[in-house]
């Protein structure tokens, strides 16, 4: 029995990571952070009613989806010992667009419509794909494309700070003005840790800035920062709300 499961493919296929293996460090901790995470907002939803517990489901979503691609992510990352762009994208196009919804869903007390949902994922969409295009598609223009995701990042950034999103903010007051206002920090602070990323792994002018540092590791910290703190922002302004009307 004992050398049958010697033979299993599970214990072929691990991959002893490195000392100084950073890349795979962050990826296998990124990895577990992300699961405990979906663990603690998917049993957390039952503590509050249903105005919170769709915001809560969409933050264990989150973390969730980033954690099956993070696994994947550490495989290939030790097997090949290359960046997997390819997940990663895959990963952003699923989880970025539902931490926008979660600005629909913490304004909707205040009127939210759903084109503001709707606004908000089709710029995402749009940051996401042209980084794509720039980091795997063409290299050698990765600036030209790296520009057009920061103008779509920028006004969401305006939507969020100085827009409509602002208006219904501070028309909702209380526990979703707090929680409006960090997330808008998160993607101000959080999300501006993308673009080093971006510019560490790909050519350009900034070549000479950024060079030196790791790509993946820069995108593996940004990721843990922003998914994990999106959710417990909102997990916050559950409980404010749910003590406020207790």
């Amino acid at each position: 029995m004992k050398t049958l499961l010697l033979n299993l493919p599970l214990f072929a296929e691990v991959t002893k990571i490195a000392n100084d293996d950073y890349v795979g460090f962050t990826f296998f901790v990124g990895c577990m952070a992300m699961m405990a995470a979906s663990a603690f907002f998917f049993l957390s939803m039952n503590n509050f009613d249903r105005k919170w517990k769709t915001s809560i489901l969409v933050s264990g979503l989150i973390t969730f989806i980033a954690a099956v691609h993070y696994w994947y992510m550490r495989d290939y990352w030790g097997a090949i010992g290359e960046s997997p762009t390819f997940f990663r994208y895959v990963d952003w196009v699923l989880t970025v667009p539902l931490m926008c919804v979660e600005f629909y869903l913490i304004l909707r007390v205040a009127g939210a419509k759903k084109s503001l949902m709707w606004r908000l994922i089709f710029l995402s969409v749009i940051m996401l794909v042209t980084g794509y295009l720039g980091e795997a598609v063409y290299i050698d223009q990765a600036w030209l494309w790296g520009l057009i995701s920061g103008i779509a990042y920028f006004i969401i950034v305006y939507d969020i700070w100085l827009g409509s999103a602002k208006k219904l903010a501070v028309q909702a007051g209380g526990s979703v003005l707090k929680a409006h206002k960090m997330l808008c920090w998160f993607v101000l602070v959080g999300w501006a840790i993308y673009p080093i990323g971006y510019m560490a792994g790909t050519p350009g002018w900034y070549e000479g800035i950024f060079g030196g540092l790791a790509m993946d590791v820069i995108y593996n910290i940004g990721d843990a920062i922003n998914k994990i703190g999106f959710g417990l922002v909102v997990y916050g302004a559950a409980v404010a709300s749910q003590e406020k009307s207790a």
